[in-house]
């Protein structure tokens, strides 16, 4: 069973729908024995860095999120829940993240061409680079996925698995051991986002 992680941030419902069309059993709850009990988590978010995280943190679910993923549970950030995996965000002061990725989390505007507007919205290809991600086993280089941000993932090297051009060589996604954030939705992604799903439900505890 997935466990979608409801602590009052994320566009939950489609995300839970998108799972379910692939076959997965999934939930969206709060209970912390629900999510204990899951095999794999997924972190989803939208809005404000510094309100999620304050949001998560009071819910008592930022340390078992933490401790399920150091477990060794496959866990997936989704957007905001991506950058919540990072240490720490930059957007309005600095804000501590989960921790579980290297990096933080900085304006786009700060390093794509002036011209180009933020939020950085719509469709963009995928670069894998040389060694493609499990996450990813389902889809071609290039494929298009479905991006609403204005911050992404710096400073994360290590960690990037999947890279996207918008004026700028972007982070799409990352992952370190059984942790994956995707910057992107899936669930807005139509057929390549569900596979991503797909192969997630794939992954295994590490």
């Amino acid at each position: 069973m997935i466990a979608i992680v409801d602590y009052g941030v994320g566009n939950l419902f489609s995300l839970e729908s998108s799972f379910k069309s692939i076959g997965a059993d999934v939930v969206v709850t709060s209970d912390p024995n629900v999510i204990k009990s899951a095999e794999k988590i997924v972190l989803p978010g939208v809005g404000a860095f510094a309100d999620a995280a304050k949001k998560l943190k009071d819910s008592g679910l930022k340390e078992l999120v933490v401790s399920e993923a150091k477990s060794g549970k496959p866990l997936l950030g989704i957007c905001l829940g991506m950058q919540l995996l990072f240490d720490k965000s930059l957007e309005y002061g600095e804000h501590e993240g989960l921790g579980l990725i290297p990096g933080e989390v900085r304006p786009i505007e700060e390093v794509i061409p002036k011209e180009y507007k933020v939020p950085h919205i719509g469709w963009n290809q995928l670069e894998f680079g040389r060694n493609k991600n499990p996450l990813f086993k389902y889809l071609r280089e290039g494929e298009c996925v479905y991006f609403v941000h204005s911050y992404y993932g710096a400073n994360c090297s290590e960690s990037v698995i999947a890279l996207t051009e918008y004026g700028a060589s972007l982070t799409a996604a990352v992952a370190k051991d059984n942790v994956f954030g995707c910057q992107f939705h899936p669930e807005k992604s139509g057929k390549a986002g569900l596979n991503i799903l797909r192969a997630f439900c794939e992954m295994g505890v590490r």
